[in-house]
């Protein structure tokens, strides 16, 4: 049952060829039978059908795979590419939001500050995780660490997985809505380098609310959007089911945002996605973070807030000509208007 966890639908076809080659790996009599050629021409099945089946994933199954249960979260990635962690807790107001993580490390030799959001592993931890959907408080903690990081200089590192923000009653109570609206004013303005990396999901204004960065990197098989494909089928479908259908609409994979310029870079994952190999997409992204972080090193503070700002007053924008508007970071897909005349 935990090898069938392990697997997504999809993977099926997958499943059942490692399991044999197991099987004749483990049934070679004591040496006394020799299915070493046997093994090798499955092996190679294997492998031509894992290019086929990853080569060609779907909006729907990258969004299956941003969701994998085995997936590394953020504290994985703290573990694998920071050292000397120390994690800071509370907002000073209310209480400490174990959905978010937060505190100070060591990237290499740079020291930065690092927020993400976290999920558990098992029903237990989820309860206590909050299944990665953060409190206002949390949001709030967030911000404090981020601020503690501008008074002493330091890079701020964000790591993005959430289904979003958590909609209960007493997290509205609190203020949720202006908790997120604080932090993406006071991200907007920070005066030191914010990198932010979505290694999961990446839903809604959750994930917006840590977000706001001078640089937006995301996993090859992570996806970032302003609502879940499910919520979305439910409102423009009646029907959640559909949520492969809206996931295709929504265009909220890793290659399409980098063509509309809402990321600036994809980070490559091992084939079948980022559990088969945590450590390899581990420093995948640290080598990413290094380099992104370096890009900063000769700028003021003043220059890196305006970075930042330019950055996000250029999505969407839209550059008029005769007789067409292009859309800025897709500018093959321009459409043509009419013009009334007065």
């Amino acid at each position: 049952m935990a090898e069938e966890m392990s697997y997504l639908e999809f993977e099926r076809p997958v499943m059942e060829l490692e399991r044999k080659i197991a099987g004749l790996k483990s049934s070679d009599h004591g040496g006394r039978l020799d299915l070493s050629g046997e093994i090798r021409i499955l092996e190679g099945k294997c492998s031509k059908l894992k290019n086929e089946i990853y080569g060609s994933l779907s909006t729907w199954q990258k969004v299956q795979l941003a969701r994998h249960p085995l997936r590394p979260y953020t504290l994985d990635y703290f573990r694998l590419i920071l050292t000397d962690f120390t994690e800071l807790h509370g907002d000073r107001s209310f209480r400490d939001d174990r959905a978010l993580v937060c505190g100070l490390a060591m990237l290499a030799n740079h020291p930065v500050a690092v927020v993400g959001q976290q999920k558990g592993r098992n029903l237990q931890e989820n309860m206590e995780r909050n299944f990665g959907m953060a409190h206002p408080e949390g949001y709030r903690k967030a911000m404090r660490v981020m601020k503690l990081a501008e008074k002493f200089g330091l890079p701020v590192i964000s790591f993005i997985d959430t289904p979003g923000a958590y909609p209960g009653i007493g997290a509205e109570e609190r203020g949720q809505a202006e908790a997120i609206a604080r932090n993406l004013r006071d991200m907007s303005d920070l005066r030191v380098p914010i990198i932010a990396v979505v290694i999961g999901e990446g839903g809604s204004g959750g994930a917006l609310g840590i977000g706001v960065a001078n640089r937006v990197l995301m996993l090859e098989n992570a996806y970032y959007s302003v609502i879940t494909p499910e919520g979305c089928a439910a409102i423009l479908f009646r029907d959640a089911s559909k949520a492969a259908d809206a996931a295709n609409a929504l265009k909220i994979t890793a290659t399409d945002l980098l063509e509309f310029g809402v990321i600036d870079e994809i980070i490559d994952e091992p084939l079948g996605g980022a559990h088969k190999d945590a450590a390899f997409t581990a420093e995948n992204i640290k080598k990413s973070l290094l380099a992104r972080i370096a890009e900063f090193k000769n700028l003021t503070p003043d220059e890196v807030a305006m970075d930042r700002y330019r950055r996000f007053r250029d999505l969407g924008t839209i550059e008029e000509g005769s007789p067409e508007l292009k859309v800025r970071g897709s500018e093959s897909k321009s459409k043509k208007i009419k013009r009334k005349k007065k």
